[in-house]
């Protein structure tokens, strides 16, 4: 993905059919999307400024046409391994990117994420930082959720119609292959089980992968 639109959005026929076809592929190895080769001078860290500056700007205009002020995020900290910072009680772990209410900040693994760029192709952040900014967007509305799984899946649709509207408004362009990286992203990232009681629960492959489409399609209100 690229700033600055010069094509127009992929049909979301075909998003809708490579979502079954991308979630056996990811679960039988890592996809490799056709563009991620073609990502000409994009760095991972251009992409990480990218996903961020433009997904928090939706959202202030988002927060502005409902009478409210978005409150961007504290800070925004990579880290490395176990060495992250702690939210509470609760330490960083390896692999994983979070969002802390209790700083109002997002930290990441930059050695995992940096990993995911170059496995699965920039897609890859187009999901993880909308989706933990979808977080910081639940706290700051107080929005109650039964269970962990639906706070999961209201991110994935959040990420969905946050990235649709940024391509729709001329601010990202995307590139041949980037549905392919979405949905590899998202399937990589569901739970084996469709435990819903589970309190670490984030949803199946399929179940992200539907919740993200359903944003992209009709937008955030759809969430």
């Amino acid at each position: 993905m690229r700033e600055a639109v010069t094509r127009a959005l992929p049909p979301l026929t075909r998003l809708f059919a490579g979502l079954i076809a991308i979630a056996l592929l990811a679960a039988c190895g890592v996809v490799r999307s056709p563009s991620m080769d073609q990502r000409g001078a994009d760095s991972f860290e251009d992409d990480v400024v990218t996903a961020r500056t433009l997904t928090e700007e939706f959202w202030s205009q988002q927060f502005q046409q409902l009478g409210r002020t978005y409150r961007p995020i504290s800070d925004f900290i990579p880290y490395s391994g176990d060495a992250g910072p702690s939210c509470g009680d609760q330490p960083s772990v390896p692999n994983n990117a979070f969002y802390c209410p209790l700083g109002h900040f997002i930290a990441f693994d930059q050695g995992w994420m940096e990993g995911l760029w170059n496995e699965m192709g920039d897609g890859s952040v187009y999901v993880i930082i909308p989706h933990e900014l979808g977080h910081a967007v639940q706290a700051q509305l107080r929005t109650d959720f039964t269970l962990n799984v639906q706070m999961e899946l209201q991110a994935d649709c959040y990420a969905g119609g946050a990235l649709a509207a940024l391509v729709g408004s001329g601010a990202l362009t995307t590139d041949e292959g980037d549905e392919y990286e979405l949905f590899a992203s998202l399937a990589a990232a569901g739970d084996p089980t469709d435990d819903w009681l589970d309190p670490a629960a984030h949803g199946t492959a399929e179940q992200r992968q539907t919740s993200f489409v359903r944003g992209y399609r009709g937008g955030v209100g759809t969430c």
